[in-house]
């Protein structure tokens, strides 16, 4: 017994060694792709240390338009920065950390219970880019649970939604600059705006 115990003790050693060598000076980056099994067993340590009544948990707010509708613009403005307004992840964020930012409207993230959401949205998940928005309030609990329920939504978003979306997406400093400067060129005052001639025409 206690010879079966050295020679396993001494192959996890072994293993450690072969790990260490093969890792060694492999450079690290959030660019790369997860090693295999890495996600799943990443994800299932996280869903297991959830407690009980949370994962278990039925959301309180109804699936109804105004709450789709709700969630929409929440998640336009706070959220798609990281998981795109189709909830892919495809964006410039979404794309350059590690783990990547899922797609939420594959099975991986829509398997999830409604209390697995959100606690992922309230209390963050740890070793990866989501934050947690946790308030401690009863108003920004409510506000995940809509978010919860837009979530569910992803997979059936329409165009319509996606374009109202992109109007409530943040916009940088130069992006409001360049707006408001086409605005004041259709209105007539911005730089190089179309001035009336007399007699009527219209000169530069």
């Amino acid at each position: 017994m206690r010879r079966l115990i050295l020679w396993g003790v001494g192959l996890v050693f072994i293993g450690i060694l072969v790990a260490v060598a093969f890792v060694r000076g492999a450079g690290i980056s959030a660019m790369r792709d997860p090693w295999p099994l890495e996600e799943r067993v990443a994800r299932a340590g996280w869903r297991f240390m959830i407690p009980r009544e949370i994962r278990d948990a039925t959301n309180p707010v109804p699936a109804t338009a105004e709450v789709i509708e709700e969630g929409l613009e929440h998640f336009a403005d706070h959220c798609a920065v990281c998981h795109s307004n189709d909830g892919s992840g495809d964006t410039a964020i979404g794309r350059r950390i590690f783990p990547r930012a899922p797609d939420m409207r594959a099975e991986g993230t829509q398997r999830l219970t409604d209390g697995e959401l959100f606690y992922a949205i309230e209390r963050g998940i740890p070793w990866t880019a989501m934050p947690a928005w946790e308030t401690g309030t009863p108003e920004g609990a409510l506000e995940s649970w809509k978010l919860v329920r837009f979530v569910r939504h992803l997979p059936a978003l329409t165009a319509e939604e996606l374009t109202a979306m992109e109007k409530l997406n943040p916009k940088s400093a130069a992006e409001l600059a360049r707006d408001r400067d086409i605005d004041e060129f259709l209105k007539g005052s911005g730089p190089g705006a179309a001035t009336p001639k007399k007699g009527g025409h219209v000169h530069k």
